[in-house]
């Protein structure tokens, strides 16, 4: 909140001249916090649901600023952040400590955290303490389960304790030993009604919302016309109550090698902040190298004359006799290896 009174306080400077940013900023910050009710009203009034995956604190306040309706804190967090190739390493340890940074950052959209890769197995409840550690420690507001009708009695056991559940079928990335890789799925008819049959068990067990992972976009249109609940969209067309991206692949964020064998080929690329990075960082090294920065305009901490000569002083009397000997132990080390 302390941020936010701070965006608030300095933009309502600006706002007296008219600077269209700061008024447009200023009506995000007004906005009030989003709800799962809210997010089921879009889709009955028919306006898409907006929704990005970060991880960060820094990611958080662009999101928030942005004005989007949902964040989430993904497990893909594991190959986006911590350069893993799969989802499944990341820990709800690792989710908790992700959505406690998010959290610090935005404040207005629905937060969602992952329930990542085992966190949901054995009994229910099991699932169920681990969904009140999200909420309690994370400070998230609810949580996503990836899968269909296998889980939708643990998605139940959630919300009868109480606990907003999104519900994710199509591709399940925590599933790919399974499926084989990170495959488009539903491209036959029975595949396509394994997913329906998913997604509706989803909905019955109490899902407020669906993300529908890669699947063909008639698939999706479908299951958006059958389901109450909204859809959100990824890499399923554009037939659903929402779309969600990825932060860093929608910002072209990472040049990595490694990454781009990630970057699925549905995200398109709307900045390449990754580029303006590089160049900034080569830019700052060259400056250094070239005894470029710091230059006097960086130097902003002075002393007066009468000190400079006193230090002058004090170093000459002191210390010089240290600094020479130090030099000669350097030059003797050095010498031994060259």
């Amino acid at each position: 909140m302390m941020l936010t009174r701070h965006l608030r306080r300095a933009l309502s400077d600006l706002a007296p001249r008219q600077d269209p940013v700061a008024n447009r900023t200023l009506k995000l910050l007004e906005r009030k916090k989003v709800t799962t009710l809210d997010i089921g009203i879009l889709k009955r009034k028919q306006k898409p649901i907006t929704m990005v995956t970060a991880y960060d604190y820094p990611s958080a306040v662009h999101v928030d600023l942005a004005g989007f309706d949902v964040l989430l804190i993904g497990d893909s967090v594991g190959m986006v952040e911590l350069g893993m190739d799969t989802t499944i390493p990341v820990t709800l340890d690792d989710i908790i400590y992700h959505s406690k940074a998010v959290c610090r950052g935005a404040k207005r959209p629905l937060l969602v955290a992952d329930m990542p890769f085992d966190s949901c197995e054995g009994h229910r409840f099991e699932a169920l303490k681990n969904a009140q550690r999200l909420l309690k420690e994370g400070g998230v507001d609810c949580v996503k389960i990836e899968g269909g009708v296998e889980r939708a009695e643990t998605i139940k056991t959630l919300v009868d304790g109480g606990i907003a559940v999104m519900g994710h079928v199509g591709l399940r990335p925590q599933a790919i030993s399974v499926l084989g890789g990170f495959r488009a799925q539903g491209r036959t008819a029975k595949q396509a009604e394994q997913i329906i049959e998913d997604a509706l068990a989803v909905q019955k067990a109490g899902a407020f919302a669906v993300v529908v992972e890669c699947v063909p976009s008639v698939v999706a249109k479908a299951l958006t016309e059958i389901l109450d609940i909204p859809t959100i969209g990824i890499g399923s067309g554009q037939h659903t109550s929402g779309q969600v991206l990825v932060f860093h692949d929608l910002l072209g964020m990472l040049q990595h090698p490694h990454h781009a064998q990630h970057v699925p080929k549905f995200c398109k690329k709307y900045a390449d902040v990754g580029e303006r990075i590089r160049q900034g960082l080569e830019a700052y090294r060259e400056d250094v190298e070239h005894a470029r920065f710091p230059n006097d305009d960086y130097s902003p901490y002075k002393m007066s004359k009468d000190e400079q000569a006193k230090l002058a002083a004090l170093v000459d009397t002191k210390y010089a006799k240290q600094a020479d000997e130090a030099e000669e132990v350097f030059v003797s080390e050095v010498s031994k290896v060259y």
